[in-house]
């Protein structure tokens, strides 16, 4: 193993990619494109549903209700409707997201004692998006419905309100949110969104860059080189290698300044994971640069074997846990969930190696098996 034709082939590479516009800025400019883009475009948190209400009873009981969800963060009121015929078409056009139909003689039946049944209309074109609207509407519910039992038990024994309203909620629920004290879906998207970029930028450089030489025809120099495979090979990637550590550098600096998630956990240790993800995701790209010989070609298989996994079988979106038994099995057979743990664990739950050194060797290797695979599949012989 010669150094100096290490270096060499680098420098080449390096020469290659800053003449070409085009592949420098797929080296540079894109990973912290689709930062921004994904970082402001996705957002799960459900707020500000937009609303309108129907109240057939017009009571100063039915105002008070609906008044809680008007007065609520979580719902955009637009304004009330006559009847629940006006409401069809706001539905319809997306204008409005959920209604409340308050009944006729609402007010009349809490004060006998009597339930009073209302109205729920959500849009289920949003199926997560739905099922938390409803919660949000339960949850309202619940407390508007303890608050008159309260009220009631005040009135018939004449306790106080404090106190009945501890009759009627014997169990209270507290709940604290661990490692995201607001809940913020940011504070989770950004960090994984590091992972999902450094699984598609890195091996598309490494695939396009080496198909490259192929369709160019400058491999046939390297065939007639004196170059080892080994040399050409780690001189050819090093510099895909370094670029994508320092869009890693440049994400993670978008996550904590741009977007505010906090950073918890060692420094170093992340460095390390991120450096062995980087080298995991470039063996994806060697492997496919090795299978294909059009750089059509390349980026198709590279989207197939990188996208997919990054978006379906990470736990982007969906937890693990919440996937298909197969489902289960493809994600913990791909790098992409285990980089993910690290991310998470490293900005929102503080832990470093004591709590992930088993995600960080199964990295080590995913990338000593893919540059494996890649040496032995690469040949300096021209296949005919």
């Amino acid at each position: 193993m010669n150094l100096q034709r290490i270096v060499a082939v680098a420098h080449k590479e390096w020469r290659e990619i800053v003449r070409d516009k085009l592949f420098f800025a797929l080296a540079f400019i894109i990973p912290t494109v689709l930062m921004l883009m994904f970082g402001f475009g996705l957002s799960l948190d459900v707020e500000n549903i937009p609303m309108a209400i129907v109240d057939q009873d017009g009571s100063a009981l039915s105002r008070d209700y609906a008044h809680r969800f008007i007065d609520s963060r979580y719902f955009h009121f637009l304004g009330y409707s006559h009847n629940e015929r006006e409401l069809t078409p706001l539905l319809t056009d997306n204008t409005i997201r959920a209604a409340i139909i308050i009944p006729e003689h609402f007010a009349q039946d809490l004060l006998a004692g009597r339930p009073a049944q209302v109205q729920t209309l959500i849009d289920g074109t949003f199926p997560f998006r739905a099922q938390t609207t409803k919660g949000y509407i339960i949850a309202i519910n619940s407390a508007v419905s303890a608050e008159l039992l309260a009220d009631y038990l005040t009135r018939l024994r004449g306790i106080p309100h404090a106190q009945a309203l501890q009759i009627v909620q014997p169990v209270r629920l507290e709940t604290r949110y661990l490692y995201n004290q607001s809940a913020k879906s940011i504070w989770s998207l950004a960090p994984k969104l590091i992972m999902v970029i450094l699984m598609i930028s890195p091996p598309f450089l490494t695939a396009l860059g080496v198909v490259r030489e192929k369709e160019s025809g400058s491999i046939y120099n390297i065939y007639s080189s004196t170059l080892s495979r080994g040399e050409f090979l780690i001189g050819k990637l090093s510099p895909y290698v370094g670029i994508s550590i320092l869009n890693s550098l440049i994400l993670w600096f978008l996550a904590t300044w741009l977007y505010a998630v906090p950073f918890k956990g060692p420094p170093l240790f992340f460095f390390v994971a991120t450096v062995m993800y980087v080298i995991c995701t470039t063996g994806i790209g060697l492997v496919v640069s090795v299978l294909v010989r059009t750089q059509t070609a390349a980026m198709i298989v590279t989207a197939i074997f990188t996208i997919v996994p990054a978006v379906l079988y990470s736990g982007i979106l969906v937890p693990i846990s919440s996937l298909t038994q197969a489902a289960q099995v493809i994600a913990h057979a791909l790098p992409a969930m285990y980089y993910t743990n690290i991310v998470l664990g490293s900005f929102l739950k503080g832990v470093g190696f004591e709590a992930l050194w088993l995600e960080l060797l199964i990295l080590a290797l995913y990338a000593t098996v893919l540059f494996t695979i890649g040496y032995r599949m690469f040949s300096k012989r021209p296949k005919v």
